[in-house]
């Protein structure tokens, strides 16, 4: 693929050069006339309007067979199905005007091409025409922004009141993601990154005062969520812009400094009933014959296996592209196990607050 790419952009600058060269010598002063296009000219440019035409469309298609199995797949929250079904609508009009666009381009472009004699029909305006292009897009695109606007509203399900939700907050600073959940009373303690205090232990900066911090439960390396059971994320940011991007689960909010975000999903599907879904079976067996090629010629890569995972999605520093975090979605009683054996924000700072 390097080399396909590398080859694309020597010829376009190629191209490039060849072009400014005519340019060059249409620039200078002389008789000479035969740069200007004749019929000939200009029925060859009609022609190969309709080559690229053609090559669009095929290399359309191409794309589709070729990385088409590279989509997410299965949509692992509540709402996910709602948020795909309106990025297909999306995308079907999108690819139907632009299929009628284009062949009404190039074809133009063919049959109002330059030929001796032939003159220029101008309209100075036309209602009729101007009703019509102004009118279809403002319908569409109305529909598409309702529409959006209700499916929007309805991923918003902050109510921390319906539901039984778990409150979680994302911390994120260069280059890492920390998860605080805000344990049996399920209120967040107060934080500011004024208060952070790496030699006690209070990474988050959590305020010690508060009565709510006592039992949040803070985790450096795993984001544990319980399947169908909503969550609300509260979203902080300790340096600059982040953007925390869970795909799988179609969900995704800055993380903006100075402020707290919000956002909200179900998870409906397990990490393990993930990993049976086909469209991931295909996936890993496609990225570890990957690996087991690098590695036989001597690279140091493991197999992969599927994980849910939280991203940075906004190009936050150099270690951007290492900034994410595995997240774990299991039973309701595996993440009950698994928080019984989390340290509470007071467990962690008791020994901190002893030595003084």
């Amino acid at each position: 693929m390097t080399a396909l790419l590398t080859i694309i952009v020597l010829v376009l600058v190629a191209i490039a050069i060849w072009q400014m060269t005519k340019i060059f010598e249409l620039s200078q002063p002389k008789s000479d006339s035969s740069e200007v296009a004749t019929d000939q000219d200009n029925k060859l440019n009609g022609y190969l309007m309709f080559a690229f035409l053609v090559f669009i469309y095929l290399l359309t298609i191409f794309s589709f067979w070729k990385w088409g199995k590279v989509i997410l797949g299965t949509p692992a929250s509540e709402h996910g199905a709602d948020y795909d079904y309106l990025m297909y609508i999306s995308f079907a009009l999108i690819f139907f005007v632009q299929t009628i666009t284009q062949a009404l381009l190039h074809y133009f472009a063919y049959k109002y091409r330059g030929q001796k004699g032939k003159k220029a029909l101008f309209y100075a305006d036309n209602d009729r025409l101007e009703f019509i292009w102004t009118i279809i897009p403002v319908i569409v695109l109305a529909g598409l922004i309702l529409y959006g606007l209700y499916t929007w509203t309805t991923l918003m399900d902050i109510n921390e009141e319906e539901g039984d939700p778990i409150i979680v907050e994302l911390y994120a600073q260069q280059f890492n993601w920390k998860a605080r959940y805000a344990g049996k009373d399920n209120v967040l303690g107060d934080a500011n990154v004024r208060l952070i205090d790496i030699d006690k232990a209070n990474i988050l900066g959590v305020d010690a005062s508060d009565p709510n911090s006592a039992d949040d439960v803070i985790s450096t390396t795993e984001l544990h969520l319980p399947v169908n059971r909503k969550v609300i994320f509260k979203m902080r940011s300790q340096d600059v812009l982040h953007s925390a991007y869970m795909p799988h689960f179609r969900a995704q909010m800055n993380c903006v400094p100075g402020m707290v975000t919000q956002f909200s999903f179900t998870p409906i599907i397990t990490t393990e009933e993930m990993r049976l879904d086909p469209r991931i079976i295909e996936k890993v067996k496609d990225i570890n014959q990957r690996r087991a090629e690098r590695k036989a010629k001597g690279e140091d890569v493991e197999p992969w296996q599927f994980d849910y995972v939280l991203l940075c999605n906004k190009i936050c520093g150099q270690s951007h592209y290492n900034m994410q975090m595995k997240i774990i979605v299991e039973s309701e009683e595996d993440y009950n196990d698994w928080m019984a054996q989390q340290k509470t924000f007071s467990e962690s700072m008791a020994p901190q607050v002893a030595t003084q």
